[in-house]
This record gives C-alpha cells, sequence and structure tokens, in this order.
C-alpha cells in the first residue's frame, strides 16, 4: 500500500514543478552547456573556416568536420544535417566534386584504427587514405563512407549504405556493403 501511495505521490504536479526548479538551480545543467558550445565551436565553426570551398556551398549548422584543412568541397555542394566528414590527422584529404548533395547523418572518414590483436586498437597505427567523391553524386540519408574510396561522377547512394570500395560513375548503389544495382538512365 505505500508503494502506491508514493507513487502517486511521484505523478503530482508539485511533486514535477519542484522537480523542475531543481534541475534548473543546478550548476552542472549550465556546465554541461558550455561543453556543447565548446565542442560546437571546435567542430564546427573553427573546422568550416578551414575548409577549402567553391562557391554557393550550402553547409547545415550542426555540420562536424575534423581536420578541415585537408577537405575540399566544390561548387554548389550541399553538406545536410548532422554529417561528419573527418580528415586524416596526417594524411587522408577528403574531395567532393560540384553539384553534389550529403543526406543527413552522412560520416566520410578518410581514417581509420588498425586492427592487429597484438595491442590495444587506440595504440595501433592509423590507416589514413584519400576519399575521392565525384560531381553530381547523390549521397543519401546515414551513409558511411570509408578510408580509400572514389565515389565516381552522378553515383547515387543509398540510404543506410556502406561504402568500402570504389564505385563507378553513373552506378545507383546501396547495401552494406554497397554494391552497384544498375546504371543511371
Amino acid at each position: 500500500m505505500d508503494e502506491a501511495i508514493e507513487q502517486r505521490r511521484n505523478r503530482s504536479p508539485l511533486t514535477k514543478l519542484l522537480r523542475g526548479i531543481r534541475s534548473f538551480a543546478d550548476p552542472r545543467c549550465y556546465l554541461h552547456g558550455f561543453r556543447l558550445l565548446h565542442y560546437y565551436y571546435n567542430a564546427h565553426v573553427r573546422q568550416v573556416a578551414r575548409l577549402t570551398r567553391g562557391t554557393k556551398v550550402r553547409i547545415a549548422p550542426n555540420a562536424c568536420f575534423t581536420n578541415a584543412e585537408r577537405i575540399r568541397l566544390g561548387d554548389r555542394v550541399q553538406i545536410g544535417a548532422r554529417c561528419f566528414l573527418w580528415a586524416g590527422d596526417h594524411g587522408g584529404a577528403i574531395t567532393v566534386g560540384n553539384d553534389t548533395t550529403f543526406g543527413p547523418e552522412v560520416m566520410v572518414t578518410a581514417s581509420n584504427y588498425g586492427s592487429a590483436a597484438d595491442r590495444p586498437v587506440l595504440e595501433q597505427p592509423k590507416d589514413e587514405r584519400d576519399i575521392t567523391i565525384g560531381s553530381d553524386v547523390w549521397i543519401g540519408s546515414k551513409v558511411v563512407v570509408a578510408a580509400g574510396v572514389t565515389i565516381g561522377d552522378g553515383c547515387i547512394v543509398g540510404a543506410g549504405s556502406v561504402v568500402t570500395k570504389d564505385l563507378p560513375a553513373g552506378a545507383i548503389c546501396a547495401g552494406v556493403p554497397a554494391k552497384v544495382l544498375r546504371m543511371r538512365g
């Protein structure tokens, strides 16, 4: 019976109001906001200034870039919401051609960790290889593009695909790993 009374008390409007006031009074709430602003500055604001980009490039305000000095965007490129373009720390550039569109939550990484069993993943040398994405390419939502890949001009990559190998120009591709389904036109 005591549990039922306690559950009703926890659902009362006054209890909810008091919990809300308490959460606003907690200084950790505001410190977290500063951490988010700092991350946003380092992953977007500062990095966008380092990009090499053509004219009329559109970038969602929550896109994330790493080592943007090794990222080149052509004219009229569109980067969707929550996209991540990560060039390598020492090599591994990303080049995107003109008129290419990235759907939301696309991940392009020119750097991968090794996978040898003799030491932890974070202690292994990175595999940094260039990524080239051609012109007039449409990359669907939540696509992952791995290091060393070339996506040819006019390619369409279906949502949720994982691109681990080169894709030819004019191909419509999808899957994990991405494969050519058919050619455009």
